[in-house]
């Protein structure tokens, strides 16, 4: 009897235990199959925005797709530019290119016209000593040069005269200057007398003062010594007196 009841309890008790276990075994079955779809759920959901996202770039890649007429447009545009920027650049060029053309000439030609500077300053001294040598014989000298010499002797009466010569040596040096004044005017050399003229530092040099009455003050009343410009340049100061003021 008593192994009968033991038989018994063991069989009742590992029923219970295999139940309890079944009952275990499917709940933890259960939570972990909920787990399982929980993960795949939010996996579903992360993955879902990435997708949307990489749609959205396939579309603005097609949208944004380089064709051959986009290309080209693009080339036509940046040869445009290329070539309104060089023909600027040419056109600076030429600018400058005819600036200096223009100041080329100039200076050739100011050289030419002044070339002649230093020589033509040393040859006015040359014009000053036939100026000198001229207003060195007296008019009235001329006048006895033409009237015959009462103490001439008849042995004498076809040679000349002293005054004579004198005369023809005068009118000599007379065509010498003019000739030399006429050679340098060639040259644009042009003398230049101030007298009455009021007085000017840029082209006058002032030898002396002196007051003189009813004169006004500044003016020039001799020019002991001429000036000459070569074009619109001095070449020699005229050298004048002065008038001055009086207290």
């Amino acid at each position: 009897m008593n192994a009968a009841y033991v038989r018994q309890a063991f069989r009742s008790s590992t029923a219970s235990l295999s139940s309890r276990t079944i009952g275990r075994s499917s709940r933890d079955a259960l939570a972990s199959h909920g787990r399982r779809i929980v993960s795949i759920r939010q996996y579903s959901d992360d993955k879902a925005p990435a997708a949307e996202v990489d749609a959205e770039k396939e579309v603005e890649t097609d949208k944004t797709e380089i064709t051959p007429e986009t290309e080209l447009l693009k080339t036509i545009k940046a040869k445009e530019a290329e070539t309104a920027d060089l023909k600027s650049r040419l056109q600076y060029l030429q600018a400058d290119f005819l600036n200096l053309q223009r100041n080329a000439a100039r200076e050739k030609e100011q050289q030419r016209d002044f070339a002649i500077t230093r020589f033509a300053g040393d040859l006015l001294e040359t014009v000053d000593v036939l100026a000198l040598a001229l207003k060195s014989v007296p008019e009235d000298a001329f006048a006895q040069a033409d009237s015959p010499s009462p103490d001439s002797s008849d042995s004498a009466s076809n040679s000349k005269s002293i005054q004579t010569y004198l005369k023809e040596l005068h009118q000599g040096v007379d065509m010498t200057h003019r000739l030399l004044l006429s050679t340098l005017f060639k040259y644009h050399v042009k003398p230049f007398d101030p007298t009455g003229d009021m007085f000017d530092p840029n082209q006058h040099e002032a030898m002396y003062q002196a007051p003189i009455p009813g004169k006004e003050p500044g003016t020039i009343l001799e020019c002991q010594k001429t000036g000459y410009m070569i074009k619109d340049r001095l070449l020699r100061a005229a050298q004048v007196g002065v008038v001055q003021d009086t207290p």
